[in-house]
């Protein structure tokens, strides 16, 4: 049965719950809780002496995550911080060693089926794209200022777009008439600059150039690689570090980070990632892409920190 729309699905329950689940008491430290999917599940398995620490930069998400987890009481404490901000925010509020960390990266459902955030070329909207509506620039803003150049680079090293040159002379021709202000706006560039006969059959022509201004816009490379030392660094011994990535770029982040703290006191729980189920990706096809890699800090590890 596929998901409504505007109901969000949490990719992998089944692999994050029986990977990520504490075995004992502790701290769960989700990232990225998002409406609390994940966070939920692992809460029901862990049991009774675990508390779950969630952050996220949408206040919207922590809202609904809020009215989710509300029957775990104060199991639960949740904050909102970007998740590059994981260890201050963890020491802030008293968890020193964590049985396990989570990080769901990528736009979820919810923020795709709100029109008026601008993640989703579906409806006409403001160009947004925050993921924390409260802070930084716009997409609207970013495609105002930065250079040709920057926007080539953004669309096909963010996007994988093979036409990112053309995409980026349009958006700087047309911006020298008139800001792009909607989604709508940026849809038309995109669908003028692109040949018609290079469209795809099976994906908007205009995918691969929203989710790399969205990836700009919220810096999302930048902050992973800021976040997973971190992340790794709270888990206590024998706890798990597991990251969900939806994009190449994210998967390779995690990668290239995952060799480099196995070389320490970590190991990676399995040598590739783990991708979802045929049943899984025909409930939930926005879970098609999803890739989860798992790594655990050693149980004899009992260095400084």
């Amino acid at each position: 049965m596929k998901p409504e729309a505007g109901t969000h699905l949490p990719a992998l329950p089944d692999e994050v719950t029986f990977l990520l689940r504490p075995r004992g008491a502790g701290w769960v430290v989700d990232g990225t809780v998002g409406m609390g999917g994940h966070a939920e599940l692992l809460l029901e398995r862990g049991g009774e002496r675990v508390r779950l620490l969630g952050i996220d930069r949408d206040p919207a998400a922590l809202a609904q995550a809020r009215i989710r987890l509300s029957r775990f009481g104060d199991r639960v404490v949740l904050r909102h911080a970007d998740f590059r901000d994981l260890h201050a925010v963890a020491r802030a509020n008293g968890v020193e060693d964590a049985q396990s960390v989570l990080l769901d990266l990528g736009v979820s459902t919810y923020q795709l089926a709100t029109p008026e955030r601008g993640f989703s070329f579906a409806a006409d909207a403001p160009l947004d794209m925050r993921f924390d509506p409260t802070r930084g620039p716009t997409a609207a803003r970013l495609l105002e200022t930065c250079s040709e150049a920057e926007l080539v680079r953004m669309i096909f090293e963010y996007g994988g777009e093979p036409h990112a040159r053309r995409i980026a002379r349009e958006i700087v021709r047309r911006r020298g008439r008139k800001p792009l202000r909607t989604t709508g706006d940026l849809v038309q560039v995109v669908k003028a600059a692109v040949p018609r006969r290079a469209w795809s059959k099976g994906r908007h022509v205009a995918t691969r150039t929203f989710q790399a201004i969205r990836m700009a816009v919220n810096q999302e490379l930048d902050a992973l690689g800021q976040a997973l030392p971190a992340a790794a660094g709270l888990l206590a011994p024998g706890g798990r570090l597991g990251v969900i990535s939806f994009h190449s770029g994210e998967d390779r982040v995690v990668k290239q980070a995952f060799r480099s703290l196995a070389a320490g006191p970590y190991a990676l729980v399995e040598p590739a990632p783990i991708t979802p189920s045929r049943e899984e990706r025909q409930a939930n096809p926005r879970a098609r892409s999803a890739k989860l890699r798992v790594l655990e800090r050693r149980r004899e590890s009992h260095d400084a920190r």
